[in-house]
């Protein structure tokens, strides 16, 4: 069966850019800065949203969570899919993918506290009877490239002028508000939709307008939240993922993920304990061009003593979004 592949032209990947700048950006400002018609950058942005291709979320500052584990789970093959699928339902898993060969679970496991992260890592896992093994890494250090650091693999990328009209002053911590239990009603519907007006917000909480505003602008001034734009690159012509684990003599590790996270086919890279002490996801049109990357960009890295190369069978969770298939899920 053909790859589905949505067609898109240069407006629509300039506002792909544009979206990983500022989600909650309005079209009106959008349209300045792409150099089109506000009716015809929502018209754009709606086709987008309902094929599943991009969704914008609000969501907690990964930088929030003291703990982070790459980790790695060896299943019973006929029971791999089966776990994808209930350990991505989670809220503390995010990036859930199965591996090449079908043994093997793949996911970002996120904790507050040690005990949040003890109840997953260990007691959930090695209590169920379809798990073989169990190789959790702690993510030591998340490298990042500044607001337009996300994946960057589409052609027709924003110029200098493009991203520093779209870009908001760096967020201060302690500046902006931290949620409260009140307003879980508020997180909910940004999290369905990242780019929901104040009025709608306004009636999903029964709060009136100017107050839901207030408080989406203090929750957003600070550093406990961030506006997300997730990405379904398969949909748009990018069906390969993988995950790279390497292996980097601790003086160059800084370095190298500096160097890495710059390049236009990585969207996350972190430093980690264990023997392989830095890993990579990786996005490509197809592996022909992961065969270039790896020897190209990768080979190029002299630092760089050993790689290690788990390509993604089916991505079961995109950051904190359940994937529908290739798509993101519908609009609610």
């Amino acid at each position: 069966m053909a790859q589905e592949v949505l067609r898109i032209d240069r407006l629509d990947r300039q506002l792909i850019y544009a979206l990983q700048i500022d989600g909650r950006a309005s079209f009106r400002r959008l349209a300045a800065v792409l150099g089109a018609s506000e009716q015809t950058v929502a018209r754009r942005y709606r086709r987008l949203r309902e094929a599943g291709a991009i969704r914008v979320v609000v969501m907690p500052n990964p930088a929030r969570f003291e703990h982070y584990w790459a980790t790695r789970v060896r299943v019973r093959p006929p029971a791999a899919v089966a776990f994808a699928e209930a350990i991505a339902r989670r809220d503390d898993v995010a990036w859930v993918g199965l591996i090449a060969g079908g043994t093997e679970v793949t996911f970002v496991a996120r904790a507050r506290t040690v005990a949040e992260r003890d109840a997953l890592l260990l007691e959930r896992l090695p209590r169920s009877q379809q798990v073989l093994d169990v190789s959790a890494a702690a993510v030591l250090h998340r490298f990042t490239g500044g607001p337009d650091s996300e994946w960057q693999g589409l052609a027709d990328r924003l110029d200098d002028a493009q991203i520093a009209a779209l870009t908001r002053p760096p967020c201060r911590p302690g500046a902006g508000a931290d949620p409260l239990p009140q307003d879980e009603p508020l997180l909910a519907a940004l999290a369905r939709d990242g780019r929901a007006s104040y009025a709608a917000l306004a009636v999903e909480t029964g709060d009136n307008e100017a107050r839901v505003s207030r408080r989406v602008d203090a929750l957003l001034s600070g550093s406990a939240l961030i506006v997300d734009l997730e990405v379904a690159s398969a949909l748009l012509g990018f069906p390969l993922s993988a995950w790279l684990w390497l292996t980097v003599p601790p003086a160059e590790l800084d370095a190298v993920g500096r160097t890495i996270i710059a390049h236009p086919e990585v969207p996350f890279a972190g430093a980690i304990s264990g023997p392989a002490n830095l890993v990579a996801s990786l996005i490509a049109r197809d592996t022909g061009d992961l065969y270039r990357y790896l020897t190209q960009r990768i080979g190029a890295i002299a630092a760089i003593h050993a790689v290690e190369v788990a390509p993604i069978l089916r991505r079961f969770k995109h950051a904190g979004t359940l994937m529908d298939g290739l798509r993101l899920p519908e609009p609610s």
